[in-house]
Protein backbone atom coordinates (compact mmCIF):
# COMPACT_ATOMS: atom_id res chain seq x y z
CA UNK A 1 0.00 0.00 0.00
CA UNK A 2 1.50 3.26 -0.74
CA UNK A 3 2.73 6.20 1.60
CA UNK A 4 0.25 8.55 3.11
CA UNK A 5 0.73 11.94 2.67
CA UNK A 6 -0.33 15.04 4.60
CA UNK A 7 -1.98 18.45 3.26
CA UNK A 8 1.23 19.98 4.16
CA UNK A 9 3.47 16.81 2.30
CA UNK A 10 1.71 17.82 -0.64
CA UNK A 11 1.58 21.54 -0.67
CA UNK A 12 5.81 21.10 -0.32
CA UNK A 13 5.85 18.62 -3.28
CA UNK A 14 3.83 20.99 -5.25
CA UNK A 15 5.38 24.07 -4.28
CA UNK A 16 1.67 25.40 -3.01
CA UNK A 17 0.08 26.60 -0.03
CA UNK A 18 -1.74 23.77 2.10
CA UNK A 19 -4.97 26.06 1.57
CA UNK A 20 -4.41 24.89 -2.00
CA UNK A 21 -3.86 21.23 -1.54
CA UNK A 22 -7.33 21.33 0.38
CA UNK A 23 -9.13 22.65 -2.42
CA UNK A 24 -7.98 20.40 -4.90
CA UNK A 25 -8.97 17.81 -2.40
CA UNK A 26 -12.23 19.24 -1.91
CA UNK A 27 -12.85 19.54 -5.71
CA UNK A 28 -12.13 16.09 -6.40
CA UNK A 29 -8.96 17.06 -8.77
CA UNK A 30 -6.67 15.32 -6.27
CA UNK A 31 -7.77 11.81 -4.83
CA UNK A 32 -7.19 11.99 -1.15
CA UNK A 33 -9.35 10.75 2.15
CA UNK A 34 -10.21 11.90 5.84
CA UNK A 35 -8.43 10.14 8.52
CA UNK A 36 -9.64 11.50 11.71
CA UNK A 37 -10.81 14.66 10.39
CA UNK A 38 -7.46 15.05 8.50
CA UNK A 39 -6.81 15.09 4.75
CA UNK A 40 -4.31 12.26 3.82
CA UNK A 41 -3.20 11.61 0.37
CA UNK A 42 -1.95 8.16 -0.83
CA UNK A 43 1.70 8.48 -2.69
CA UNK A 44 0.00 7.27 -5.97
CA UNK A 45 -2.81 9.54 -5.81
CA UNK A 46 -0.44 12.86 -5.49
CA UNK A 47 1.73 10.63 -8.57
CA UNK A 48 -1.31 10.54 -10.76
CA UNK A 49 -1.98 14.13 -10.03
CA UNK A 50 1.54 15.06 -10.95
CA UNK A 51 1.24 12.96 -14.21
CA UNK A 52 -2.03 14.77 -15.40
CA UNK A 53 -0.42 17.64 -14.84
CA UNK A 54 2.71 17.27 -17.33
CA UNK A 55 0.47 15.45 -19.34
CA UNK A 56 -2.17 18.56 -19.77
CA UNK A 57 0.89 20.50 -21.82
CA UNK A 58 2.66 18.75 -24.71
CA UNK A 59 6.05 19.59 -24.81
CA UNK A 60 7.67 22.25 -26.96
CA UNK A 61 11.61 22.36 -28.29
CA UNK A 62 14.19 24.92 -28.84
CA UNK A 63 14.29 26.03 -32.00
CA UNK A 64 15.72 29.41 -34.13
CA UNK A 65 13.34 31.71 -35.84
CA UNK A 66 11.92 30.66 -38.54
CA UNK A 67 11.90 33.84 -40.81
CA UNK A 68 14.44 36.35 -42.25
CA UNK A 69 14.18 39.48 -39.59
CA UNK A 70 13.59 43.24 -41.05
CA UNK A 71 14.75 46.18 -41.44
CA UNK A 72 12.99 47.99 -38.32
CA UNK A 73 13.37 48.15 -34.57
CA UNK A 74 14.06 44.36 -33.62
CA UNK A 75 13.39 43.14 -29.76
CA UNK A 76 14.58 39.80 -27.80
CA UNK A 77 11.97 38.78 -25.08
CA UNK A 78 13.06 37.01 -21.80
CA UNK A 79 11.25 35.60 -19.06
CA UNK A 80 8.23 35.77 -21.58
CA UNK A 81 5.94 33.89 -20.15
CA UNK A 82 2.24 34.29 -21.99
CA UNK A 83 4.34 37.31 -23.89
CA UNK A 84 2.18 40.56 -22.68
CA UNK A 85 4.78 42.76 -22.61
CA UNK A 86 5.62 41.75 -26.12
CA UNK A 87 2.33 42.19 -27.36
CA UNK A 88 2.81 45.53 -25.99
CA UNK A 89 6.00 45.97 -27.99
CA UNK A 90 4.36 44.36 -31.24
CA UNK A 91 1.20 47.25 -30.51
CA UNK A 92 4.34 49.97 -30.65
CA UNK A 93 5.86 48.54 -33.99
CA UNK A 94 8.70 46.55 -32.68
CA UNK A 95 9.43 42.94 -34.10
CA UNK A 96 10.15 40.41 -31.40
CA UNK A 97 12.66 37.73 -33.07
CA UNK A 98 13.28 35.69 -29.85
CA UNK A 99 11.38 34.42 -26.90
CA UNK A 100 13.08 32.73 -24.00
CA UNK A 101 11.02 30.99 -21.27
CA UNK A 102 11.48 27.92 -19.01
CA UNK A 103 7.78 26.96 -18.06
CA UNK A 104 6.67 24.34 -20.13
CA UNK A 105 2.83 25.54 -20.66
CA UNK A 106 4.13 29.39 -21.55
CA UNK A 107 6.25 27.94 -23.85
CA UNK A 108 3.65 26.11 -25.19
CA UNK A 109 1.11 29.32 -25.37
CA UNK A 110 4.06 30.80 -27.45
CA UNK A 111 4.94 28.15 -29.91
CA UNK A 112 1.25 28.18 -31.19
CA UNK A 113 0.57 32.00 -31.00
CA UNK A 114 4.07 32.65 -32.48
CA UNK A 115 5.49 29.59 -34.15
CA UNK A 116 8.30 31.82 -36.43
CA UNK A 117 9.76 33.57 -33.32
CA UNK A 118 12.75 31.82 -32.25
CA UNK A 119 12.05 29.72 -28.80
CA UNK A 120 14.81 29.73 -26.00
CA UNK A 121 14.63 27.58 -22.76
CA UNK A 122 16.81 28.38 -19.45
CA UNK A 123 18.42 31.83 -19.70
CA UNK A 124 21.41 30.20 -17.70
CA UNK A 125 22.12 28.01 -21.00
CA UNK A 126 22.94 30.47 -23.40
CA UNK A 127 25.54 32.91 -24.20
CA UNK A 128 24.93 36.22 -26.57
CA UNK A 129 26.65 34.42 -29.69
CA UNK A 130 23.87 31.67 -29.16
CA UNK A 131 21.44 34.23 -28.39
CA UNK A 132 22.09 36.38 -31.47
CA UNK A 133 22.42 32.77 -33.92
CA UNK A 134 18.86 31.65 -32.57
CA UNK A 135 17.60 35.32 -33.42
CA UNK A 136 18.76 34.93 -37.31
CA UNK A 137 21.22 38.11 -36.21
CA UNK A 138 24.83 38.23 -36.94
CA UNK A 139 27.48 39.56 -35.01
CA UNK A 140 27.74 43.15 -35.90
CA UNK A 141 23.67 43.06 -36.55
CA UNK A 142 22.22 46.13 -34.36
CA UNK A 143 19.48 44.82 -31.66
CA UNK A 144 17.80 47.35 -30.51
CA UNK A 145 16.05 46.30 -27.16
CA UNK A 146 16.13 43.38 -24.91
CA UNK A 147 13.22 43.25 -22.65
CA UNK A 148 11.95 41.26 -19.67
CA UNK A 149 10.59 40.41 -16.64
CA UNK A 150 13.10 38.24 -14.47
CA UNK A 151 11.37 35.89 -11.62
CA UNK A 152 10.20 38.75 -8.65
CA UNK A 153 9.44 36.23 -5.93
CA UNK A 154 13.24 36.86 -4.88
CA UNK A 155 12.38 40.35 -3.79
CA UNK A 156 8.20 40.44 -3.45
CA UNK A 157 7.33 41.76 -0.06
CA UNK A 158 4.96 38.87 0.45
CA UNK A 159 8.20 35.84 0.31
CA UNK A 160 11.15 35.90 2.33
CA UNK A 161 12.58 38.56 0.56
CA UNK A 162 16.46 36.50 -0.22
CA UNK A 163 16.85 38.80 -3.32
CA UNK A 164 19.94 37.73 -5.08
CA UNK A 165 20.76 35.24 -2.68
CA UNK A 166 17.55 33.22 -3.91
CA UNK A 167 18.16 31.08 -7.43
CA UNK A 168 15.56 33.19 -8.78
CA UNK A 169 17.10 36.55 -8.20
CA UNK A 170 20.61 34.74 -9.53
CA UNK A 171 18.69 34.23 -12.71
CA UNK A 172 18.03 38.02 -12.49
CA UNK A 173 21.88 38.87 -12.60
CA UNK A 174 22.28 36.08 -15.20
CA UNK A 175 19.54 38.65 -17.34
CA UNK A 176 21.88 41.67 -16.97
CA UNK A 177 24.86 39.72 -17.75
CA UNK A 178 23.35 38.56 -20.80
CA UNK A 179 22.12 42.19 -21.75
CA UNK A 180 25.42 43.76 -21.14
CA UNK A 181 26.93 41.31 -23.72
CA UNK A 182 24.52 41.53 -26.14
CA UNK A 183 24.98 45.32 -26.15
CA UNK A 184 21.54 46.63 -27.51
CA UNK A 185 20.67 50.00 -27.51
CA UNK A 186 18.20 49.83 -24.85
CA UNK A 187 17.95 47.17 -22.46
CA UNK A 188 14.51 46.95 -20.15
CA UNK A 189 13.63 45.13 -17.32
CA UNK A 190 10.02 44.94 -15.47
CA UNK A 191 9.86 43.82 -11.50
CA UNK A 192 7.44 44.00 -8.63
CA UNK A 193 7.46 47.00 -6.35
CA UNK A 194 9.31 45.19 -3.85
CA UNK A 195 12.28 45.69 -5.83
CA UNK A 196 12.60 49.27 -4.33
CA UNK A 197 13.19 48.16 -1.10
CA UNK A 198 14.43 44.79 -1.33
CA UNK A 199 18.43 44.32 0.33
CA UNK A 200 20.95 43.02 -1.24
CA UNK A 201 21.89 40.44 1.40
CA UNK A 202 18.87 39.45 3.88
CA UNK A 203 19.20 39.23 7.30
CA UNK A 204 16.40 37.20 8.84
CA UNK A 205 14.09 39.29 11.11
CA UNK A 206 14.99 37.10 14.55
CA UNK A 207 18.37 38.28 14.16
CA UNK A 208 18.26 41.41 13.99
CA UNK A 209 17.13 44.55 16.87
CA UNK A 210 18.91 44.39 20.04
CA UNK A 211 21.78 42.19 20.63
CA UNK A 212 22.62 41.84 16.98
CA UNK A 213 24.63 44.20 14.81
CA UNK A 214 23.59 47.01 12.80
CA UNK A 215 22.63 46.37 9.39
CA UNK A 216 25.73 46.48 6.81
CA UNK A 217 24.99 48.26 3.68
CA UNK A 218 24.10 45.55 1.57
CA UNK A 219 21.17 44.58 4.44
CA UNK A 220 20.15 47.81 3.77
CA UNK A 221 16.35 48.40 2.08
CA UNK A 222 17.46 48.94 -2.08
CA UNK A 223 20.59 47.26 -1.83
CA UNK A 224 19.39 44.80 -4.74
CA UNK A 225 17.94 48.01 -6.84
CA UNK A 226 21.72 49.99 -5.98
CA UNK A 227 23.28 47.13 -7.12
CA UNK A 228 21.46 46.66 -10.80
CA UNK A 229 22.31 49.95 -11.45
CA UNK A 230 25.44 49.80 -10.50
CA UNK A 231 26.21 46.87 -12.67
CA UNK A 232 24.16 49.18 -15.87
CA UNK A 233 25.84 52.00 -15.50
CA UNK A 234 29.45 50.33 -14.95
CA UNK A 235 28.59 48.35 -18.54
CA UNK A 236 28.48 52.34 -20.14
CA UNK A 237 24.09 52.47 -19.47
CA UNK A 238 22.58 55.84 -18.53
CA UNK A 239 19.58 54.02 -16.28
CA UNK A 240 16.26 55.43 -15.50
CA UNK A 241 13.11 53.64 -13.22
CA UNK A 242 9.91 54.49 -11.86
CA UNK A 243 7.07 52.88 -10.28
CA UNK A 244 3.79 52.91 -12.75
CA UNK A 245 0.39 51.89 -12.39
CA UNK A 246 -0.86 49.92 -15.66
CA UNK A 247 -4.46 52.44 -15.38
CA UNK A 248 -2.56 54.68 -16.56
CA UNK A 249 -1.77 53.27 -19.39
CA UNK A 250 -4.78 52.22 -20.64
CA UNK A 251 -4.92 48.89 -18.91
CA UNK A 252 -8.35 48.08 -16.64
CA UNK A 253 -6.53 47.19 -13.93
CA UNK A 254 -4.99 48.72 -10.72
CA UNK A 255 -1.31 47.32 -11.05
CA UNK A 256 1.66 48.39 -10.02
CA UNK A 257 5.22 47.07 -11.43
CA UNK A 258 8.42 48.78 -11.71
CA UNK A 259 10.00 49.26 -15.43
CA UNK A 260 13.56 50.10 -15.61
CA UNK A 261 15.06 51.36 -18.54
CA UNK A 262 18.63 51.53 -19.59
CA UNK A 263 20.22 53.59 -22.06
CA UNK A 264 23.10 53.05 -24.24
CA UNK A 265 24.65 55.66 -24.97
CA UNK A 266 24.57 56.65 -21.57
CA UNK A 267 21.63 59.07 -20.99
CA UNK A 268 18.33 58.71 -18.79
CA UNK A 269 15.36 57.66 -20.88
CA UNK A 270 12.11 59.83 -19.80
CA UNK A 271 9.20 58.45 -18.09
CA UNK A 272 6.86 56.27 -20.04
CA UNK A 273 4.44 58.56 -21.49
CA UNK A 274 0.93 57.90 -19.79
CA UNK A 275 -2.29 57.83 -21.89
CA UNK A 276 -5.22 57.66 -18.91
CA UNK A 277 -5.34 59.01 -15.54
CA UNK A 278 -7.60 58.90 -12.68
CA UNK A 279 -10.82 60.92 -13.48
CA UNK A 280 -9.43 62.24 -16.70
CA UNK A 281 -6.77 64.74 -15.47
CA UNK A 282 -4.14 66.11 -17.35
CA UNK A 283 -6.52 66.31 -19.90
CA UNK A 284 -5.69 62.29 -20.43
CA UNK A 285 -8.63 60.04 -21.23
CA UNK A 286 -10.72 58.24 -17.64
CA UNK A 287 -9.55 54.84 -16.52
CA UNK A 288 -10.80 52.24 -18.41
CA UNK A 289 -13.07 49.85 -16.28
CA UNK A 290 -13.85 46.48 -15.83
CA UNK A 291 -17.52 46.44 -17.22
CA UNK A 292 -15.19 48.03 -20.14
CA UNK A 293 -13.17 45.47 -20.73
CA UNK A 294 -15.25 42.40 -20.65
CA UNK A 295 -18.78 44.12 -22.42
CA UNK A 296 -17.90 42.07 -25.18
CA UNK A 297 -17.60 38.46 -24.03
CA UNK A 298 -20.88 36.35 -23.91
CA UNK A 299 -22.05 35.33 -20.68
CA UNK A 300 -21.83 31.73 -21.26
CA UNK A 301 -18.81 29.64 -21.50
CA UNK A 302 -16.44 31.02 -19.10
CA UNK A 303 -13.90 28.58 -17.83
CA UNK A 304 -13.21 29.54 -13.95
CA UNK A 305 -12.20 27.47 -10.71
CA UNK A 306 -15.13 27.53 -7.90
CA UNK A 307 -15.70 28.84 -4.56
CA UNK A 308 -15.95 26.72 -1.29
CA UNK A 309 -19.29 26.70 -0.51
CA UNK A 310 -18.63 28.11 3.11
CA UNK A 311 -17.69 31.37 1.16
CA UNK A 312 -20.74 31.70 -1.17
CA UNK A 313 -22.79 31.80 2.00
CA UNK A 314 -21.09 35.35 2.77
CA UNK A 315 -20.48 36.21 -1.36
CA UNK A 316 -24.62 36.20 -1.92
CA UNK A 317 -24.69 39.33 0.91
CA UNK A 318 -22.25 41.23 -0.71
CA UNK A 319 -23.02 43.74 -3.65
CA UNK A 320 -20.75 44.48 -6.21
CA UNK A 321 -17.60 46.44 -5.27
CA UNK A 322 -18.32 45.05 -1.65
CA UNK A 323 -16.06 43.34 0.50
CA UNK A 324 -16.25 41.48 4.23
CA UNK A 325 -16.20 44.78 5.94
CA UNK A 326 -20.03 45.23 4.19
CA UNK A 327 -21.22 42.26 6.07
CA UNK A 328 -23.13 42.30 8.74
CA UNK A 329 -20.82 43.02 12.01
CA UNK A 330 -22.26 40.20 13.82
CA UNK A 331 -21.19 37.67 10.85
CA UNK A 332 -17.73 39.35 9.58
CA UNK A 333 -15.36 37.38 12.42
CA UNK A 334 -16.63 34.11 11.45
CA UNK A 335 -16.60 35.08 7.81
CA UNK A 336 -12.71 36.00 8.13
CA UNK A 337 -12.03 32.91 10.60
CA UNK A 338 -8.69 33.52 12.09
CA UNK A 339 -7.90 35.99 9.51
CA UNK A 340 -9.82 38.31 11.11
CA UNK A 341 -7.51 39.16 13.74
CA UNK A 342 -4.51 39.76 11.48
CA UNK A 343 -3.17 42.80 10.90
CA UNK A 344 -3.35 45.46 7.40
CA UNK A 345 -6.66 46.57 5.66
CA UNK A 346 -7.38 42.25 4.26
CA UNK A 347 -8.97 44.40 1.40
CA UNK A 348 -8.89 40.96 -0.66
CA UNK A 349 -10.96 38.83 1.35
CA UNK A 350 -14.37 38.43 -0.02
CA UNK A 351 -14.03 40.46 -2.17
CA UNK A 352 -16.08 41.57 -5.22
CA UNK A 353 -15.10 43.36 -8.00
CA UNK A 354 -16.50 46.91 -8.72
CA UNK A 355 -18.23 47.61 -13.00
CA UNK A 356 -17.23 51.01 -12.97
CA UNK A 357 -13.32 51.08 -11.75
CA UNK A 358 -10.34 49.21 -12.70
CA UNK A 359 -9.82 45.70 -11.74
CA UNK A 360 -7.99 45.16 -8.80
CA UNK A 361 -3.75 43.45 -9.41
CA UNK A 362 -5.04 40.54 -10.79
CA UNK A 363 -3.04 37.06 -9.14
CA UNK A 364 -2.70 34.08 -9.91
CA UNK A 365 -5.26 32.28 -8.17
CA UNK A 366 -8.51 33.85 -8.30
CA UNK A 367 -9.72 32.14 -5.27
CA UNK A 368 -7.18 32.46 -2.54
CA UNK A 369 -8.96 33.41 0.34
CA UNK A 370 -7.09 36.76 0.84
CA UNK A 371 -6.81 37.69 -2.80
CA UNK A 372 -10.37 36.73 -3.84
CA UNK A 373 -11.42 38.34 -7.22
CA UNK A 374 -14.95 37.41 -7.58
CA UNK A 375 -17.03 38.49 -10.23
CA UNK A 376 -19.03 41.77 -9.73
CA UNK A 377 -22.47 40.12 -10.01
CA UNK A 378 -22.41 36.05 -10.24
CA UNK A 379 -21.29 33.85 -7.77
CA UNK A 380 -17.87 33.06 -9.13
CA UNK A 381 -14.45 33.65 -9.21
CA UNK A 382 -13.18 35.53 -12.38
CA UNK A 383 -12.78 33.62 -15.55
CA UNK A 384 -10.26 32.86 -17.69
CA UNK A 385 -11.43 34.66 -20.54
CA UNK A 386 -12.32 37.73 -18.10
CA UNK A 387 -8.66 37.92 -16.83
CA UNK A 388 -7.30 37.60 -20.28
CA UNK A 389 -9.36 41.12 -21.61
CA UNK A 390 -8.28 42.45 -18.31
CA UNK A 391 -4.36 42.30 -19.22
CA UNK A 392 -5.93 42.96 -22.38
CA UNK A 393 -4.53 40.31 -24.52
CA UNK A 394 -6.17 39.90 -28.46
CA UNK A 395 -9.12 37.77 -28.55
CA UNK A 396 -7.92 34.98 -30.47
CA UNK A 397 -4.71 35.02 -27.95
CA UNK A 398 -4.61 31.28 -27.08
CA UNK A 399 -3.20 29.96 -23.56
CA UNK A 400 -1.88 26.44 -23.13
CA UNK A 401 -2.53 24.15 -20.23
CA UNK A 402 -4.82 23.31 -17.81
CA UNK A 403 -6.91 25.70 -16.18
CA UNK A 404 -4.79 26.51 -13.40
CA UNK A 405 -1.81 27.25 -15.91
CA UNK A 406 -4.00 29.47 -17.96
CA UNK A 407 -4.87 31.94 -14.62
CA UNK A 408 -1.05 31.32 -13.92
CA UNK A 409 0.23 32.51 -17.50
CA UNK A 410 -2.37 35.50 -17.25
CA UNK A 411 -2.36 36.35 -13.59
CA UNK A 412 1.97 36.66 -14.08
CA UNK A 413 1.86 38.44 -17.31
CA UNK A 414 2.85 42.12 -18.25
CA UNK A 415 -0.07 44.59 -18.99
CA UNK A 416 -0.65 44.90 -22.80
CA UNK A 417 -1.05 48.83 -22.48
CA UNK A 418 1.80 48.64 -20.04
CA UNK A 419 4.22 46.98 -22.51
CA UNK A 420 2.76 49.21 -25.51
CA UNK A 421 4.00 52.21 -23.40
CA UNK A 422 7.59 50.98 -23.04
CA UNK A 423 7.68 50.69 -26.68
CA UNK A 424 6.72 53.48 -27.66
CA UNK A 425 9.53 54.78 -25.32
CA UNK A 426 11.83 52.67 -27.37
CA UNK A 427 11.03 53.89 -30.67
CA UNK A 428 10.52 57.78 -29.96
CA UNK A 429 14.02 57.11 -28.75
CA UNK A 430 15.75 55.65 -31.86
CA UNK A 431 13.80 58.58 -33.26
CA UNK A 432 15.50 61.12 -31.58
CA UNK A 433 12.72 62.08 -29.38
CA UNK A 434 12.04 62.73 -25.82
CA UNK A 435 8.99 62.87 -24.72
CA UNK A 436 8.37 63.96 -21.06
CA UNK A 437 5.02 63.33 -19.41
CA UNK A 438 2.81 65.95 -17.67
CA UNK A 439 4.55 67.63 -15.01
CA UNK A 440 3.61 66.43 -11.87
CA UNK A 441 2.00 63.50 -12.69
CA UNK A 442 0.94 60.67 -10.41
CA UNK A 443 2.29 57.35 -11.57
CA UNK A 444 0.95 55.32 -8.62
CA UNK A 445 0.13 55.64 -5.44
CA UNK A 446 3.57 55.67 -3.60
CA UNK A 447 6.05 58.56 -3.14
CA UNK A 448 9.64 58.42 -3.95
CA UNK A 449 9.80 55.39 -6.45
CA UNK A 450 12.14 56.88 -9.57
CA UNK A 451 15.75 57.53 -9.81
CA UNK A 452 15.57 60.90 -9.45
CA UNK A 453 13.77 60.47 -6.01
CA UNK A 454 17.09 58.19 -5.37
CA UNK A 455 19.44 60.42 -6.43
CA UNK A 456 18.31 62.90 -4.05
CA UNK A 457 18.86 60.92 -1.09
CA UNK A 458 22.34 60.05 -2.39
CA UNK A 459 22.98 63.99 -2.52
CA UNK A 460 21.30 64.33 1.20
CA UNK A 461 23.28 61.24 2.09
CA UNK A 462 26.33 63.04 1.09
CA UNK A 463 27.30 60.17 -1.46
Amino acid sequence: MSELLSALDVAERLSCSEQYVRKLLREGQLAGEKVGGTWMVRESALEAYETGRELATEAVEDHPVRRRPGDGIRALSFFSGAMGLDLGLERAGIDVLLACEFDKACRATIADNRPDMALLNDVNDYDAAQVREAAGLKKKEEIHLVAGGPPCQAFSSAGARRGFEDARGNVFLKYIELGLALRPRYLVIENVRGLLSAPLKHRPHERRGKGFPSLSAAEQPGGALRHVVDLLEDGGYGVSFNLYNAANFGTPQIRERVILVASRDGTRMPFLQPTHSEGGRFGLKRWRTFRQAVSRLPAADHDHVRFPEKRLVYYRMLHEGQNWRNLPPNLQKKALGNSFEAGGGKTGFLRRLAWDKPAPTLVTHPAMPATDLCHPEADRPLSVQEYARVQEFPGDWRFAGALLDRYRQIGNAVPVGLGAAVGRLVVDGIAGKRVEPPEGFPFSRYRDTSHLDWDMRRIRAGR
